[in-house]
């Protein structure tokens, strides 16, 4: 398995109740945002920390060497494979639309 993919994986087992939660919220949220983005927002200030500590954990290691140069390329598969899971994860913090 590609790396990210991997750390994504171990990511999501090592926080299997947290996403298991949060996967529930973020499905109902994509039904109605209006109805659920207070609640959407409120789980996924629990979630924001828990990628940014994998993430770093994930392009720290390919920061040393030579091939620090593809740790931005490295974050972006690593956000765009959690948009896989949860496809409005970057709309944490927003508020909707009156």
């Amino acid at each position: 398995m590609v790396k990210y993919k991997q750390q994504v994986a171990d990511m999501l087992a090592a926080h299997a109740a947290l996403f298991k939660e949060f996967k529930k919220i973020h499905d109902e949220y994509v039904k109605d945002p209006r109805k659920w983005q207070e609640a959407f927002n409120e789980k996924g200030r629990e979630i924001i920390p828990v990628l940014a500590r994998w993430e770093n954990s994930l392009c720290a290691k390919s920061e040393s060497g030579r091939y620090g140069k593809f740790s931005s390329n490295l974050a972006d598969k690593f956000r765009e494979e959690i948009r896989g899971h949860f496809p409005k994860i970057d709309f944490i913090g927003m508020r909707a639309r009156d």
